[in-house]
């Protein structure tokens, strides 16, 4: 259901049966008045004058006639310049709240036959999940769930990249320096015990690489290699990564963990199972506390191998090259990019290679039309440089692929780092709003009343609506900071201040014994149709937010609708209202109202709480 569609119809038959012309519909622009202008729809005219050879005042009073006896329901209008702005009747305010509320599927598509995987969280098996994750896993559930509710076929997926030089470093440091220690006796999750292992590698890579810093080695590397007038201290800043690849003991270790590894040893193999069975367990138990999850999953394992085929019969086909050293390369240098290496002269892959398998995989598997990647925009490039691969290899679904880029999040306090054990783990970060949000709800001391288990079950709800929806309401390519103690206050631009508005409603909803009621007659006020033209808006911004993969969209939408169901709540009696239709339309009115902000909410996966 579209608010304007009966508009549109109109201006559309206007055109054909006044001029002849067959304008586009897509083309048409109908817009919100403005407030600073009587009406509640706006046509623009200027893309008429050129084709009617008329002046604007005569073809906007020729319009606003014509539609004034048409049945679309328009009471009057004002001329503005090249804009008809349209007051609608009160029969159309009616009609069009009842029609919303006679309709259980009030913003959702029917079936269109697109289907569509979507990938995100995608962790590595060396760390927990952290804030960064959070934010991927929300906007990739969350608009895997808009494009359902517009109509598609989804299928919700992630990458598990459960091999790598990563991976390896968590695992040689356990072996080296964790003396057998598992979670159970640590009394940790297992994700973040094997994180604690990788953030102790990188301590021990520093010590490693600063006492080489003073070795004749590094004189002699830094004599060769040095850029002119690079003091030493910084040149080592820069050199770290090279020492790593060609001179650290750690690093050489670790390289041949990798290739032990690839060649399937099985004391590797074994470590590798039970430090990834450690981790899997622990990202299940967060998946869990943030009410998201997978219909189907991939391990980086499993999907590098068809990558390394696909390399190497890209190879065979001409499409990539060999260097003297044995390495396989991609030249991009004719679409704009530069030379990307596919596999390494040791034959092992790199994340290109895996990702070249993995899509494949998938396509076999779903048929789906289009992949979206929900990936943070550090990696623009490398997703610009496999979109090209696949169309080198001829994928049938090469012009179907996207990237999902988002800006990182940080903390006030700053930039967050793996390695250093900086990063603020999700569970962390999900007990942290908990408390907060506990701790509001105790001075508020409105759910002293009920149960331990209840109160626990609204702090849980208002607390994750907070979290997500902090989050979700910045647009995706935004970098962004996490405040936990913003986002559970009830006076801004937050979850709970929806979750409010909601309760409130249901407040009011309880002390009556239904909302049925006739309320032929009423005259509806301007607020009122400022909410019900609010409403009729969802059908457009569902659209629109599938349409640019951006859950900003909806979360946006849901905080006006609420901010104007406060201000109505505010200024207008509803239990008390002057006559039994007034009541009949206003209770009617703000029924639809949480319906929508259930509906909107449940897409960014936040759950309404029936009291707060």
């Amino acid at each position: 259901m579209i608010s304007t569609k009966s508009i549109e119809t109109q201006v559309l038959s206007f055109l054909k049966s006044n001029y002849d012309v067959d304008f586009p519909s897509e083309k048409l622009i109908i817009n919100q008045t403005l407030k600073q202008f009587e009406g509640e729809y706006t046509v623009v005219i200027f893309p008429f004058v050129k084709m009617l050879k008329k002046d604007l005042a005569e073809i906007g009073k020729e319009l606003g006639d014509y539609l004034k006896d048409s049945d679309c329901k328009v009471k009057d209008y004002n001329l503005v310049k090249g804009f008809v702005n349209l007051e609608m009747d009160n029969d159309f305010w009616g009609s069009k709240l009842s029609d919303v509320a006679s309709n259980k599927s009030f913003g959702s598509k029917k079936k269109t036959g697109e289907k569509v995987l979507v990938e995100y969280s995608s962790p590595n098996t060396n760390k927990p999940l952290h804030l960064g994750h959070i934010r991927n896993i929300l906007l990739g559930w969350s608009c895997a769930h808009i494009l359902e509710a517009n109509g598609a076929e989804v299928v919700k997926t992630q990458i598990v990249n459960d091999r790598g030089v990563a991976i390896c470093k968590s695992m040689l440091s356990w072996e080296k320096f964790g003396n057998g220690e598992t979670p159970e006796s640590a009394g940790v999750k297992g994700d973040q015990l094997v994180g604690k292992y990788y953030v102790e590698f990188d301590k021990q890579l520093k010590e490693e690489y600063a006492e080489w810093q003073g070795s004749s080695d590094a004189q002699v590397v830094y004599d060769e290699r040095k850029k002119e007038k690079e003091e030493k201290e910084q040149f080592f800043k820069r050199y770290k990564n090279d020492y790593f690849n060609h001179y650290s003991e750690l690093g050489k270790e670790t390289r041949a963990m990798l290739l032990k590894w690839e060649d399937g040893d099985k004391h590797v193999k074994d470590l590798w199972n039970q430090m990834n069975s450690w981790v899997y367990s622990g990202f299940d138990d967060t998946y869990k506390s943030l009410g998201v999850d997978f219909d189907c999953m991939y391990y980086e394992s499993n999907t590098y191998l068809l990558g390394k085929e696909k390399v190497e019969g890209g190879l065979d086909a001409d499409i990539f090259y060999k260097e003297e050293d044995g390495s396989i390369w991609v030249d991009l240098e004719d679409v704009g990019m530069d030379k990307k290496i596919l596999l390494r002269a040791d034959g092992t892959s790199v994340y290109l290679t895996q990702d070249i398998g993995t899509s494949l995989i998938r396509y076999d598997d779903h048929k789906t039309e289009k992949m979206v990647y929900v990936v943070g925009d550090e990696q623009d490039y490398h997703f610009k440089v496999l979109f090209e691969v696949m169309k080198k290899l001829k994928a049938p679904f090469a012009d179907n692929l996207f990237h999902l880029s988002y800006g990182m999040i940080d903390l006030p306090t700053g930039k967050m780092k793996s390695r250093e054990g900086t990063v603020v783990d999700a569970d962390d970060l999900i007990a942290e709003v908990i408390a907060e949000a506990r701790k509001s709800a105790e001075e508020q001391g409105d759910i002293s009343e009920m149960s331990k288990e209840e109160q626990d079950e609204v702090i849980r709800r208002v607390a994750l609506g907070a979290l997500k929806f902090f989050i979700i309401k910045v647009a995706p390519k935004k970098r962004m900071i996490f405040d936990p103690k913003e986002s559970v206050d009830m006076q801004g631009q937050t979850g709970p201040y929806i979750q409010n508005a909601y309760v409130r409603i249901q407040g009011i909803l309880r002390k009556l014994d239904g909302v049925a009621g006739d309320f032929e007659g009423y005259e509806i006020l301007k607020i009122e149709k400022e909410l019900v033209r609010e409403i009729l808006e969802y059908p457009k911004v569902i659209n629109s937010a599938a349409k640019d993969l951006d859950p900003s969209l909806v979360a946006n939408y849901c905080y006006n609708l609420a901010k104007a169901f406060h201000k109505y709540y505010h200024d207008v009696r509803i239990l008390k209202s002057e006559t039994q239709e007034a009541k009949h339309f206003r209770v009617s009115l703000i029924k639809v109202v949480s319906d929508t902000l259930q509906k909107g909410m449940r897409l960014l996966g936040i759950e309404m709480p029936e009291r707060m």
